[in-house]
């Protein structure tokens, strides 16, 4: 009786479209041989579904139904609808569907029906999803770049300037979620061995995305527009996603509308050029933001446009929006981004300036190298009521002349300038605030373009500048404790060939079963991957020398992979055997590989995650914990200070059983505090063998100590 009244709840949960309890959430990857992993090392386990599946865990099923060759076109030479894939993905009846079609559909013989059967043969395929599941989450997919020279293939061309922009029109027309992947590789060869597959390395980056996508959580509540009568109102597509126009208080106004909404409602107020290089706003959009903005053209930052954001910011304000607005500004845009943060310093969440204008005496005057504009300056002097040149000498209007009401509002801001810049000079604008602003002690960071002149603004891939405003508003992912495998194969790290990750992460498992009463497990990335020892699969090892001399007579096994991350040692600890021989002392050196692509406080909270589970994992182990080794050859450098800071957070872990912390900056430095030539590499990262002795020595000296 009781399995049938549980049938019978399980069938009318699902007749409800509701999800039954502890099943797994289903999520289905459609596409073609980049979502199938053709040409990549081990695609078994790093396809992008592959790795996704891995990050997600068990929560989740997500299945891989790409195919190679395959178009999205039913005319094309291989249509994705004739394969065994499309009814097993359908038989899946997914909660989530990832659709990555396009690529192949821009070869000469498919691309002579784009114009005709595209667009509908997509909401065709979207219409067979919903018709199994009316819940389904789809997500649309922007191919990635292809760099063939051959205009007859997959060319990118066709992808850039048709398929895309059909998808965007195909997303917006059916109300589907969109992912920009073409901008993430865009002008990333180096991503693409074979100019149009992507690497292991690629698919990482494309699961990581769709991760990001997955786990949001988005809060309803969506702007009413038909209940606040505004005048002049339009809807229009921007990029897949809605666009409104309308006038409000006389001023003509947009706003453009995520298609899930992240709590809290963040959005952005874009200064001028409102759809000009607009990557880093739709890479927003996905996240959750609005982008709005309100016309302050030809004022220059005056206090007319001022008075017009302090209205247009009650406006949004007062309809749900987050008290704190990110700031765009691009060009002369800066003028209004900045003179508005000085007079509202506590409404500001963070600052994105893109080659701007901060000294109008620089421009559009031309009182300095810059070219200046005669007719911008007549409109520059006419808005700031200047009439004679007493009041252009002793003009404060600037965001120049502002430092400190700036700084006072303790937000963080972001450059992006081209260093050949003659229109705005970059000596006169953003380097002079740079400095001006660090000597106040506020917070900048700046993006300088070699050889780049004014334009093109922003980045191709606008990753750091949308990183940097997702940490500034708390909504950024922290890769570096989401436990996930890593997916190289590392040829110049003297792995065997053949022998990727996953082999050289196996290798060390069946070390850590086979090495009866170890005594020392060394956990780290390619630094402890030196030691050497009994692998099989690696042929560099710098401290070998050192481990025969300082480990003699002690059983040890390196479990250190080249190029790991903190995510990897998490994922490693987790699925290894590591405790198969109850290791007497571990050592752990990790968080150098991080640096590149996580914050001090994203590291931090990584080598914070692997002590807690170290603690689980080894309850009869006593843990030599090194966090990441010195780095950074001078002392001064930026490496140097990222490095302080994580080691500033982690020191407490000290306080805590079995766990003995040590920062080994001191043993590695010279009396001004930068690391020994002779112990340290040029990139100041890897120990020569003269460091391993170094290093040798003390773990032997704290292995002595710990162990009775």
């Amino acid at each position: 009786m009781k399995f049938f009244l549980k049938l019978f709840l399980f069938g009318f949960l699902i007749f409800m479209g509701c999800k039954p309890v502890n099943q797994p959430i289903k999520i289905a990857c459609i596409g073609d041989s980049i979502t199938y992993g053709a040409g990549m090392y081990n695609r078994e386990n790093n396809a992008y579904p592959n790795q996704l599946q891995e990050m997600l865990g068990d929560n989740y099923e997500v299945k891989n139904f790409g195919v190679n060759g395959n178009t999205l076109l039913k005319k094309g030479d291989y249509p994705y609808w004739k394969s065994d894939k499309y009814s097993e993905a359908l038989s899946f009846a997914p909660d989530v569907v990832y659709i990555k079609l396009g690529t192949n559909d821009s070869k000469q013989q498919n691309r002579i029906y784009l114009e005709s059967d595209f667009e509908n043969n997509y909401k065709a395929l979207i219409r067979s999803f919903k018709e199994k599941n009316n819940q389904v989450r789809v997500v649309l997919l922007l191919p990635v770049p292809s760099f063939l020279n051959d205009s007859t293939s997959i060319w990118n061309p066709i992808i850039k300037n048709e398929i895309i922009p059909i998808t965007k029109k195909v997303a917006f027309d059916t109300k589907s979620e969109v992912i920009d992947l073409y901008q993430l590789f865009t002008g990333d060869q180096n991503m693409f061995p074979d100019k149009i597959h992507p690497s292991s390395l690629g698919a990482t980056r494309i699961a990581r995305r769709i991760y990001e996508n997955v786990i949001f959580k988005a809060e309803d509540s969506r702007m009413q527009f038909d209940t606040l009568k505004l005048l002049e109102r339009k809807v229009s597509n921007f990029h897949g996603f809605e666009l409104t126009d309308f006038k409000y208080k006389k001023i003509s106004c947009k706003i453009v509308t995520p298609k899930r909404i992240a709590r809290g409602k963040p959005w952005v107020l874009r200064a001028r050029f409102f759809g000009h290089q607009p990557q880093t706003d739709i890479a927003l959009l996905e996240r959750g933001y609005h982008i709005a903005y309100c016309d302050v053209a030809h004022f220059f930052g005056n206090d007319e446009a001022v008075n017009r954001w302090n209205v247009f910011y009650n406006f949004m304000v007062k309809n749900g929006f987050f008290h704190k607005v990110v700031l765009e500004g691009m060009s002369r845009g800066g003028l209004i981004v900045y003179n508005w943060a000085a007079e509202n310093p506590e409404k500001v969440a963070c600052i994105y300036a893109d080659a701007p204008v901060l000294d109008g005496m620089s421009w559009p005057a031309a009182k300095g190298k810059g070219k200046g504009s005669k007719n911008d300056w007549d409109v520059f002097k006419k808005a700031y009521h200047i009439t004679t040149e007493d009041e252009v000498a002793n003009f404060k209007g600037n965001p120049i002349d502002k430092i400190e009401a700036i700084v006072r509002g303790g937000f963080q801001m972001i450059h992006v300038c081209g260093e050949a810049d003659k229109v705005v000079p970059v000596d006169e604008n953003t380097r002079i605030f740079e400095q001006k602003i660090k000597e106040k002690g506020g917070e900048i960071k700046t993006i300088y373009k070699a050889e780049i002149g004014h334009h093109p603004h922003s980045l191709e891939n606008p990753t750091p500048i949308v990183d940097f405003i997702l940490r500034a508003t708390n909504n950024k992912v922290n890769f570096a404790v989401i436990t996930a495998p890593a997916s190289e194969y590392r040829s110049g790290a003297g792995w065997i060939k053949d022998k990727g990750w996953w082999h050289q992460m196996e290798d060390i498992n069946n070390l850590c079963q086979s090495t009866k009463d170890l005594d020392i497990l060394l956990i780290g990335n390619s630094i402890t991957q030196g030691w050497g020892g009994n692998r099989n699969f690696t042929t560099y090892k710098p401290g070998q020398e050192a481990a025969n001399i300082h480990f003699k007579g002690i059983n040890y096994v390196s479990a250190g992979i080249s190029g790991d991350r903190t995510e990897h040692i998490l994922w490693r600890i987790k699925n290894g055997n590591y405790n198969a021989n109850k290791p007497k002392l571990i050592t752990l050196a990790i968080g150098v590989n991080n640096f590149r692509f996580n914050s001090a406080e994203e590291i931090s909270k990584g080598i914070e995650e692997i002590v807690e589970l170290m603690e689980h994992e080894f309850p009869d182990s006593q843990i030599l914990f090194l966090g990441p080794l010195p780095t950074g050859l001078d002392a001064h450098s930026e490496r140097r200070q990222k490095y302080n800071k994580i080691h500033k957070n982690i020191a407490y872990l000290d306080e805590r059983p079995r766990i003995n912390y040590y920062n080994l900056i001191d043993l590695f430095s010279d009396e001004k505090g930068n690391l020994k030539d002779n112990l340290y590499s040029k990139d100041g990262v890897h120990l020569k063998p003269e460091g391993y002795q170094v290093w040798g020595k003390f773990i032997k000296e704290k292995y002595n100590e710990l162990i009775k």
